[in-house]
């Protein structure tokens, strides 16, 4: 089983070879770096634009490159604002090599509002967290989840979750898509 990830950052790498590796064996996972075509920090729809359109194109990568990819995932970072709060989530976008598309969403969470500030000036919030932390790259380690958790939910687990529930219309085909052929 090969899996391309739109990322080469080793949290994305590693949130998609565990969530798929609940659910094949032999699971080979390789990061692509891939352009998101929506700006560094995207604000509501446009995270799940950016994931969908890293699926996409690794889509064409394999099939450029002949690589035979079982699965192709997208996942992208973002912030929305409901109930008059902002939050940030991440979305994964998974194509199959059918071509069929699902979605999910990791856990959101609520962010203060002098982070939502620089957030809506398009600062990316890897760098605003690495400013209050007072480290670099912050988004390769523990991510803003696992400052404000404590620790208790890295960026890491805060992706598989995502990644498993874009997995759940691949894993019950015949509950979401047309499985019927034109010969029944």
């Amino acid at each position: 089983m090969k899996v391309l990830v739109g990322s080469e950052n080793p949290v994305k790498v590693g949130a998609v070879r565990e969530a798929f590796s609940k659910y094949f064996k032999n699971v080979e996972v390789l990061g692509l770096k891939v352009d998101s075509k929506v700006p560094d920090q995207p604000i509501g729809k446009e995270t799940f634009l950016g994931a969908e359109n890293r699926a996409l194109a690794l889509t064409v990568i394999d099939n450029e490159r002949k690589l035979n990819c079982d699965f192709f995932v997208g996942l992208e970072s973002g912030i929305i604002n409901l109930y008059s709060k902002w939050f940030t989530f991440g979305v994964v976008c998974i194509i199959d090599k059918s071509r069929r598309k699902s979605f999910g969403t990791s856990i959101m969470f609520e962010l203060p509002e002098f982070i939502v500030k620089q957030l809506l000036k398009r600062v990316e919030l890897g760098d605003v967290m690495d400013e209050i932390i007072g480290e670099k790259n912050t988004k390769q380690k523990g991510g803003a989840v696992g400052f404000f958790t404590k620790g208790v939910i890295n960026r890491e687990k805060l992706y598989v979750d995502g990644i498993i529930s874009a997995l759940i219309p691949l894993l019950n085909e015949d509950l979401f898509f047309d499985t019927k052929t034109s010969n029944d």
